[in-house]
């Protein structure tokens, strides 16, 4: 195997939200950003808008029953 051909890996790298949160994680960057986290995204805080598809099944049938 080559020497000195992988990155230096750091144990504890800071990782920043968008929101303001902040995680310590191992990684070969010495900073990372992220817009979303799972104290913002909308799955893991509750805030997920769920679509209506029997209600746009409606519309689908009602907008081609018209052309019968």
């Amino acid at each position: 195997m080559k020497k000195d051909i992988h990155p230096e890996y750091n144990e504890a790298v800071e990782v920043t939200c968008s929101c303001g949160q902040k995680h310590v994680v191992g990684s070969t960057k010495k900073e990372l950003r992220v817009e979303i986290c799972s104290a913002c995204h909308p799955f893991y805080t509750g805030q997920e808008k769920s679509l209506d598809t029997a209600g746009r099944v409606d519309r689908f049938n009602q907008r081609f029953a018209k052309k019968d």
